[in-house]
Protein backbone atom coordinates (compact mmCIF):
# COMPACT_ATOMS: atom_id res chain seq x y z
CA UNK A 1 0.00 0.00 0.00
CA UNK A 2 1.60 3.22 -0.80
CA UNK A 3 0.59 7.04 0.39
CA UNK A 4 -1.82 8.49 -2.08
CA UNK A 5 -1.36 12.16 -1.62
CA UNK A 6 1.38 14.55 -0.72
CA UNK A 7 0.98 18.22 0.05
CA UNK A 8 2.64 18.97 -2.78
CA UNK A 9 0.10 17.91 -5.22
CA UNK A 10 -2.65 20.05 -6.63
CA UNK A 11 -4.90 17.31 -7.01
CA UNK A 12 -6.29 14.65 -4.53
CA UNK A 13 -6.24 11.18 -5.75
CA UNK A 14 -10.28 9.96 -6.46
CA UNK A 15 -8.54 6.76 -5.04
CA UNK A 16 -7.88 8.29 -1.58
CA UNK A 17 -10.71 8.43 1.27
CA UNK A 18 -11.09 11.85 1.17
CA UNK A 19 -11.42 12.11 -2.90
CA UNK A 20 -13.65 8.89 -2.62
CA UNK A 21 -15.79 11.17 -0.46
CA UNK A 22 -15.83 14.18 -2.44
CA UNK A 23 -16.48 12.51 -5.81
CA UNK A 24 -18.47 9.53 -5.88
CA UNK A 25 -19.97 9.93 -1.95
CA UNK A 26 -20.64 13.52 -2.71
CA UNK A 27 -24.23 14.23 -1.59
CA UNK A 28 -24.90 17.79 -2.86
CA UNK A 29 -23.85 17.20 -6.56
CA UNK A 30 -24.45 13.93 -7.95
CA UNK A 31 -23.54 14.43 -11.37
CA UNK A 32 -20.36 12.74 -11.41
CA UNK A 33 -21.54 9.13 -9.51
CA UNK A 34 -24.52 9.23 -11.85
CA UNK A 35 -22.73 9.14 -14.86
CA UNK A 36 -19.96 7.42 -13.46
CA UNK A 37 -22.31 4.43 -12.40
CA UNK A 38 -23.64 4.46 -16.03
CA UNK A 39 -20.39 3.74 -17.55
CA UNK A 40 -19.40 0.88 -14.97
CA UNK A 41 -22.42 -1.01 -15.74
CA UNK A 42 -21.93 -0.22 -19.48
CA UNK A 43 -25.76 1.05 -19.49
CA UNK A 44 -27.09 3.46 -22.32
CA UNK A 45 -29.93 4.63 -19.86
CA UNK A 46 -28.91 7.56 -17.71
CA UNK A 47 -29.39 7.89 -14.11
CA UNK A 48 -31.42 10.67 -13.33
CA UNK A 49 -31.14 9.98 -9.58
CA UNK A 50 -29.78 8.91 -6.75
CA UNK A 51 -30.29 8.23 -3.01
CA UNK A 52 -28.00 7.08 -0.61
CA UNK A 53 -28.73 4.40 1.57
CA UNK A 54 -27.63 5.54 5.32
CA UNK A 55 -29.12 2.20 6.12
CA UNK A 56 -27.06 -0.43 4.46
CA UNK A 57 -23.62 1.15 4.98
CA UNK A 58 -22.91 4.16 7.50
CA UNK A 59 -21.97 6.20 4.74
CA UNK A 60 -18.29 6.18 3.84
CA UNK A 61 -16.20 4.09 5.61
CA UNK A 62 -12.56 3.08 6.17
CA UNK A 63 -10.65 0.35 6.95
CA UNK A 64 -6.98 1.83 7.75
CA UNK A 65 -5.52 -1.50 7.63
CA UNK A 66 -6.14 -2.26 4.00
CA UNK A 67 -7.69 1.09 2.80
CA UNK A 68 -11.32 0.66 1.71
CA UNK A 69 -14.19 3.12 1.07
CA UNK A 70 -17.93 2.03 0.19
CA UNK A 71 -21.11 3.42 -0.38
CA UNK A 72 -24.29 2.39 -1.26
CA UNK A 73 -27.09 4.11 -2.97
CA UNK A 74 -30.44 3.58 -5.76
CA UNK A 75 -31.30 4.86 -8.89
CA UNK A 76 -35.03 6.61 -9.07
CA UNK A 77 -35.70 2.65 -11.23
CA UNK A 78 -35.12 1.36 -7.95
CA UNK A 79 -31.58 -0.66 -9.16
CA UNK A 80 -28.93 -0.88 -5.98
CA UNK A 81 -25.47 0.80 -6.54
CA UNK A 82 -22.82 -0.29 -3.76
CA UNK A 83 -19.30 0.70 -5.00
CA UNK A 84 -16.11 -0.22 -2.95
CA UNK A 85 -12.93 1.84 -3.70
CA UNK A 86 -9.60 -0.43 -2.70
CA UNK A 87 -5.95 0.94 -3.12
CA UNK A 88 -4.22 -2.33 -0.62
CA UNK A 89 -3.75 -5.78 -1.48
CA UNK A 90 -6.92 -7.79 -1.75
CA UNK A 91 -6.67 -11.11 -2.55
CA UNK A 92 -10.20 -11.92 -1.19
CA UNK A 93 -11.94 -9.24 -2.45
CA UNK A 94 -14.62 -10.89 -4.81
CA UNK A 95 -15.44 -12.39 -1.20
CA UNK A 96 -16.56 -8.85 0.56
CA UNK A 97 -18.59 -8.09 -3.20
CA UNK A 98 -20.94 -10.76 -2.40
CA UNK A 99 -21.14 -10.23 1.33
CA UNK A 100 -22.39 -6.83 0.48
CA UNK A 101 -24.91 -7.92 -2.59
CA UNK A 102 -25.85 -10.78 -0.47
CA UNK A 103 -26.30 -8.48 2.31
CA UNK A 104 -28.40 -6.25 0.30
CA UNK A 105 -30.60 -9.22 -1.30
CA UNK A 106 -31.48 -10.41 2.26
CA UNK A 107 -32.20 -6.90 3.34
CA UNK A 108 -35.25 -7.06 0.31
CA UNK A 109 -36.75 -10.01 1.28
CA UNK A 110 -36.78 -9.50 4.59
CA UNK A 111 -39.28 -6.63 3.31
CA UNK A 112 -41.94 -9.11 2.38
CA UNK A 113 -40.48 -9.18 -1.50
CA UNK A 114 -41.26 -12.77 -1.66
CA UNK A 115 -41.96 -12.41 -4.96
CA UNK A 116 -38.37 -13.45 -6.86
CA UNK A 117 -39.23 -12.30 -10.43
CA UNK A 118 -39.71 -8.75 -9.10
CA UNK A 119 -36.69 -8.12 -6.65
CA UNK A 120 -34.82 -4.82 -7.50
CA UNK A 121 -31.26 -5.17 -9.53
CA UNK A 122 -28.03 -4.99 -7.40
CA UNK A 123 -24.78 -3.83 -8.78
CA UNK A 124 -21.46 -4.14 -6.97
CA UNK A 125 -18.72 -2.49 -7.77
CA UNK A 126 -15.41 -3.38 -7.03
CA UNK A 127 -12.60 -0.44 -8.25
CA UNK A 128 -9.14 -1.49 -7.27
CA UNK A 129 -5.51 -0.06 -7.63
CA UNK A 130 -3.85 -3.34 -7.36
CA UNK A 131 -4.99 -6.66 -9.66
CA UNK A 132 -7.15 -9.71 -8.66
CA UNK A 133 -8.42 -11.35 -11.65
CA UNK A 134 -6.26 -13.39 -13.97
CA UNK A 135 -7.98 -11.78 -16.71
CA UNK A 136 -6.24 -8.73 -19.16
CA UNK A 137 -9.13 -6.59 -19.10
CA UNK A 138 -8.89 -3.96 -16.65
CA UNK A 139 -12.85 -3.67 -16.36
CA UNK A 140 -15.56 -6.98 -15.63
CA UNK A 141 -18.85 -7.64 -15.49
CA UNK A 142 -20.29 -11.07 -14.04
CA UNK A 143 -23.10 -12.34 -14.07
CA UNK A 144 -24.55 -15.59 -12.96
CA UNK A 145 -23.85 -17.83 -15.96
CA UNK A 146 -23.97 -21.48 -17.82
CA UNK A 147 -20.54 -23.26 -18.54
CA UNK A 148 -20.99 -21.92 -22.18
CA UNK A 149 -21.19 -18.71 -21.18
CA UNK A 150 -25.07 -17.87 -21.89
CA UNK A 151 -26.81 -15.71 -19.21
CA UNK A 152 -28.89 -17.52 -16.66
CA UNK A 153 -29.58 -14.52 -14.21
CA UNK A 154 -28.95 -10.68 -13.95
CA UNK A 155 -30.40 -9.50 -10.75
CA UNK A 156 -26.84 -9.38 -9.17
CA UNK A 157 -24.12 -8.01 -11.04
CA UNK A 158 -20.42 -7.94 -10.32
CA UNK A 159 -18.02 -5.31 -11.67
CA UNK A 160 -14.51 -4.75 -11.30
CA UNK A 161 -12.23 -2.16 -12.42
CA UNK A 162 -8.58 -3.12 -11.48
CA UNK A 163 -6.53 0.29 -12.59
CA UNK A 164 -3.32 -1.26 -13.11
CA UNK A 165 -3.96 -2.65 -15.69
CA UNK A 166 -5.49 0.14 -17.89
CA UNK A 167 -3.00 1.77 -20.52
CA UNK A 168 -5.02 3.47 -22.55
CA UNK A 169 -3.88 7.52 -23.42
CA UNK A 170 -5.63 10.33 -23.47
CA UNK A 171 -6.29 10.16 -27.35
CA UNK A 172 -7.32 6.64 -27.13
CA UNK A 173 -9.91 7.83 -24.21
CA UNK A 174 -13.36 7.82 -26.53
CA UNK A 175 -15.94 6.25 -23.61
CA UNK A 176 -17.34 7.32 -20.62
CA UNK A 177 -15.99 4.43 -18.66
CA UNK A 178 -12.14 4.91 -20.40
CA UNK A 179 -12.65 9.16 -19.61
CA UNK A 180 -13.34 8.00 -16.09
CA UNK A 181 -10.23 5.37 -15.60
CA UNK A 182 -7.84 7.86 -17.19
CA UNK A 183 -8.76 10.94 -14.60
CA UNK A 184 -9.05 7.81 -11.76
CA UNK A 185 -5.23 6.81 -12.34
CA UNK A 186 -4.01 10.52 -13.59
CA UNK A 187 -5.38 13.63 -11.94
CA UNK A 188 -3.28 13.61 -9.17
CA UNK A 189 -0.03 13.72 -11.68
CA UNK A 190 -0.87 16.87 -13.19
CA UNK A 191 0.75 20.11 -12.41
CA UNK A 192 -0.45 22.45 -15.29
CA UNK A 193 -3.52 23.33 -16.97
CA UNK A 194 -1.99 22.36 -20.14
CA UNK A 195 -1.37 18.51 -18.87
CA UNK A 196 -5.93 18.51 -18.94
CA UNK A 197 -7.29 16.21 -21.58
CA UNK A 198 -10.10 18.05 -23.55
CA UNK A 199 -12.61 15.71 -21.97
CA UNK A 200 -11.86 16.98 -18.37
CA UNK A 201 -13.65 19.95 -19.53
CA UNK A 202 -17.05 18.14 -19.71
CA UNK A 203 -19.32 18.85 -16.71
CA UNK A 204 -19.54 15.44 -15.15
CA UNK A 205 -15.86 15.28 -14.94
CA UNK A 206 -15.48 18.72 -13.88
CA UNK A 207 -17.40 18.68 -10.72
CA UNK A 208 -15.41 15.66 -9.20
CA UNK A 209 -12.38 17.85 -10.80
CA UNK A 210 -13.04 20.99 -8.87
CA UNK A 211 -13.71 18.83 -6.00
CA UNK A 212 -10.16 17.15 -5.68
CA UNK A 213 -8.40 20.63 -6.26
CA UNK A 214 -6.65 21.49 -3.20
CA UNK A 215 -6.14 25.10 -4.35
CA UNK A 216 -9.78 25.59 -4.02
CA UNK A 217 -10.20 24.33 -0.76
CA UNK A 218 -11.29 26.36 2.53
CA UNK A 219 -9.33 26.36 5.75
CA UNK A 220 -11.32 23.49 7.11
CA UNK A 221 -11.35 21.52 4.75
CA UNK A 222 -7.32 21.58 4.53
CA UNK A 223 -7.18 20.68 7.81
CA UNK A 224 -10.05 17.55 6.73
CA UNK A 225 -7.42 16.74 4.41
CA UNK A 226 -4.19 17.15 6.72
CA UNK A 227 -5.80 14.83 9.29
CA UNK A 228 -6.80 12.25 6.57
CA UNK A 229 -2.88 12.37 4.78
CA UNK A 230 -1.56 12.06 8.46
CA UNK A 231 -3.68 9.04 9.33
CA UNK A 232 -3.10 7.63 5.38
CA UNK A 233 1.01 8.14 6.37
CA UNK A 234 0.05 5.86 9.60
CA UNK A 235 -1.75 2.91 8.07
CA UNK A 236 0.94 2.69 5.22
CA UNK A 237 3.54 2.70 7.93
CA UNK A 238 1.37 0.13 9.82
CA UNK A 239 0.81 -1.94 6.76
CA UNK A 240 4.54 -2.30 5.69
CA UNK A 241 4.90 -3.32 9.19
CA UNK A 242 2.41 -6.07 9.58
CA UNK A 243 3.80 -6.93 5.59
CA UNK A 244 7.51 -7.22 6.32
CA UNK A 245 6.45 -9.66 9.91
CA UNK A 246 4.82 -11.78 7.57
CA UNK A 247 7.53 -12.06 5.30
CA UNK A 248 10.27 -12.51 8.19
CA UNK A 249 8.35 -15.45 10.04
CA UNK A 250 8.10 -17.27 6.12
CA UNK A 251 11.80 -16.37 5.29
CA UNK A 252 12.68 -18.08 8.93
CA UNK A 253 10.67 -21.03 8.10
CA UNK A 254 12.21 -21.08 5.06
CA UNK A 255 15.96 -20.49 6.58
CA UNK A 256 14.84 -23.67 8.94
CA UNK A 257 14.23 -26.44 5.97
CA UNK A 258 17.82 -25.60 5.52
CA UNK A 259 18.32 -26.46 1.54
CA UNK A 260 17.75 -23.54 -0.20
CA UNK A 261 19.99 -20.35 -0.25
CA UNK A 262 19.63 -16.78 1.04
CA UNK A 263 18.76 -16.22 -2.81
CA UNK A 264 16.64 -18.63 -3.69
CA UNK A 265 13.93 -17.72 -0.27
CA UNK A 266 14.96 -13.81 -1.28
CA UNK A 267 12.90 -14.81 -4.54
CA UNK A 268 10.64 -16.99 -2.90
CA UNK A 269 9.00 -14.49 -0.18
CA UNK A 270 9.59 -11.93 -2.88
CA UNK A 271 11.86 -9.24 -0.56
CA UNK A 272 16.29 -8.87 -1.07
CA UNK A 273 18.99 -11.09 0.15
CA UNK A 274 19.92 -8.36 2.63
CA UNK A 275 16.59 -8.97 3.87
CA UNK A 276 16.96 -12.84 4.47
CA UNK A 277 20.37 -12.22 5.80
CA UNK A 278 18.84 -9.72 8.49
CA UNK A 279 16.07 -12.45 9.40
CA UNK A 280 18.47 -15.00 9.61
CA UNK A 281 20.85 -12.82 12.53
Amino acid sequence: MEALYTDDQIFIPIISDYGFKATFGNEGNTLFLRRALQALIKSDIPIKEVEFDKNTFEGITQDGRSGIFDLACADENGNHFIVAMQYGNAPNFMQRMKFYSLHKFNAMVKKGKFDYSILEKIYCVGILANNINPYKHFHNVSNVRNEEGELIDDQMTFVTVELDKFTLQEIDCQTDLHKLIFTMKTLHTVTKPTQFPQFWNEEWLKVAIDELDSRKMSPDEKASLEMLIARNAEAVTAENRRVNKEKEKFVKYLLLEGNKTAEQIADIVGTSVDFVKAAQG
